[in-house]
């Protein structure tokens, strides 16, 4: 020890003789100063009808200034507000909408689903117009709540400022960091502290909103209601480059691969039923074909020939595909194949879109239907909306979507290097917080998250009987946007006012979703329809 400390005394005395040009040089460059947006917050005022009742609200189209650990400006977050005019802050719930990505901006849920206003999307997941119509939403939520629409640092008009750094913003716990302080600035700005408060994510915007409501918890402020939208809270469950043996992600897919082969007249018998159709599907896939992966190569050969029957009624892929693939479809292979053979593929955020295959042999799709149909009218929309309708004078591109930021994203938190997951934020909160109520929602036809993957992991959240009465499931015959399904998105409104008068009552109110077994709150999902390119890496698929 003694020697040992001698060598770091020398060390010590040798660095000090070392020239200061040398530690001019070691010593990092400061970050670039990037000036503040010069834009000023716009407010206009408008009426919407809702809940058979006229509504006028207020929006506040704005940025809000997030400050580093030294209290100087380092990233500004663009949003718009709609408030109702004339209500109570104490008791009026605020709801902060964000998609995911973790590079999408939220364009997709201001403009598709509960705002005030909506692009016009048809019904049968068919494209768009080239100028789609902005039309009033019938479907607002703003009866129930006041809404805020975020987009994340690094999209839309969001983006480190002054001597701010992306890389303290670009990842899982980071991005959660700054939503929630956002949140809380907001609140303090507008004088809603007492507000009943609601978290909506979509995609990886779950993983997010999971994180930010523990964050809000730990600082002392308590979340009413989380909606998680076509959830992503472990990455195991995600088809990405998923090994020998990891076979969670085939076992949560396969219901959806059969929702979107039913969808396609492709499942055996052309079921009436889809939401019966998935219970027996569900019932498959957790049993015999769980059990049948778990036997890898010691699989008998009657058995694997009964599992291999089973796929095939359910999906309707050949068996020698499903045996080619070892019982494994993977999702994103899925896509190619249903409609292989008339020479055209399926989306992968809503199974309902498809489209000409340009590469027919090609063993995955070479675009998403389902995004290049509909991601147009979304951004000439939100343009018009922004610059005309709102009066939001930003000249700055507004950046839908960044690739970048996925690729800069740090996916790890903290040390550890395992998969992202933030199942133990979300029961962590859920725990600590029992006036806290979960929502569950999901399309049937989306292979970008599946809805049965996402049930396992709300059920190994190790709660009590009385704390899973406020986890609530809700089933769309849509995709991984239900909105894009104008009846999905009715039905979803209307899950939402139940949703949201359970959490912000008496405990002792337990809503008509509260106690129900997934699979059996489907009946919003029956109801009048039937029907990123490149290599799936978790850095290049997003997922909004």
């Amino acid at each position: 020890m003694r020697r040992l400390a001698r060598l770091l005394i020398a060390a010590a005395f040798a660095c000090a003789a070392i020239p200061t040009i040398a530690s001019a040089q070691a010593a990092p460059s400061p970050a670039p100063f990037r000036p503040l947006p010069n834009v000023h917050d716009a407010v206009t005022h408008g009426t919407a009808v809702a809940g058979g009742r006229r509504i006028a609200y207020t929006a506040r189209a704005g940025t809000i200034l997030l400050k580093d650990k030294e209290n100087d400006p380092a990233a500004s977050m663009f949003y718009v507000a709609y408030t109702a005019d004339r209500t109570d802050a104490r008791t009026r719930p605020v709801t902060f909408f964000w998609n995911g990505g973790p590079g999408s901006s939220t364009i997709w849920l201001h403009m598709g689903s509960f705002g005030p206003v909506r692009v016009d999307v048809p019904n049968n997941a068919t494209q768009p117009g080239a100028a789609p119509t902005l039309r009033n939403n019938d479907a607002t939520l703003l009866d129930t709540s006041d809404l805020v629409f975020v987009d994340a640092i690094g999209t839309g008009w969001s983006t480190v400022v002054a001597r701010g750094k992306t890389s303290d913003y670009y990842g899982v716990d980071e991005d959660a960091k700054a939503f929630s302080q956002f949140i809380q600035r907001w609140i303090t700005r507008n004088g809603r502290w007492q507000s009943p408060k609601f978290l909506f994510g979509e995609s990886y915007g779950t993983t997010r909103a999971a994180n930010v409501a523990n964050l809000l918890q730990t600082d002392g402020v308590a979340v009413s209601g989380i909606v998680l939208l076509s959830s992503a809270l472990d990455y195991n469950f995600l088809p990405f480059g998923n090994g020998p043996g990891e076979d969670l992600a085939y076992i949560g897919y396969l219901p959806t691969e059969a929702a979107v082969a039913w969808y396609h007249h492709k499942a055996a018998g052309n079921p009436p039923s889809l939401p019966a159709f998935l219970n027996e599907v569900r019932a498959f896939a957790g049993g015999p074909y769980a059990q049948a992966l778990l036997r890898g190569d010691t699989l008998d050969s009657t058995t694997r020939a009964q599992i291999v029957a089973k796929m095939h009624a359910y999906t309707g892929l050949s068996p020698a595909y499903i045996e080619a693939a070892n019982l494994r479809i993977n999702p994103n292979r899925f896509e190619q194949e249903l409609l292989r053979a008339e020479g055209r593929n399926v989306g992968r955020y809503d199974g309902r879109y498809s489209g000409p295959a340009i590469d027919r042999n090609a063993a995955f799709v070479d675009y998403d239907p389902s995004d290049t149909m509909t991601s147009a009218a979304y951004v000439a929309a939100f343009n018009h909306y922004a610059h005309d309708v709102l009066h939001y004078r930003d000249d700055r591109p507004y950046d839908v979507l960044d690739f970048k930021v996925n690729q800069d994203w740090k996916y790890q938190r903290g040390t550890d290097p395992s998969a992202v997951s933030v199942v133990a934020d979300l029961q962590s909160v859920m725990v600590q917080n029992p006036s806290l109520h979960v929502l569950s929602a999901n399309g049937y036809f989306d292979l970008a998250t599946s809805f049965y993957g996402t049930e396992y992991l709300l059920n190994h959240l190790n709660l009590s009987l009385e704390q899973r009465k406020r986890l609530h499931y809700a089933y769309f015959n849509s995709g991984h946007q239900v909105y894009l399904n104008h009846d999905a998105l009715v039905q979803f409104k209307n899950e939402l006012v139940t949703f949201y008068r359970t959490a912000t009552t008496a405990p002792t109110r337990v809503s008509r979703t509260a106690t129900t077994v997934p699979g059996r709150v489907a009946r919003a999902a029956v109801a009048g329809t039937r029907g990123v390119r490149g290599a799936p890496d978790a850095r290049e698929r997003t997922q909004r």
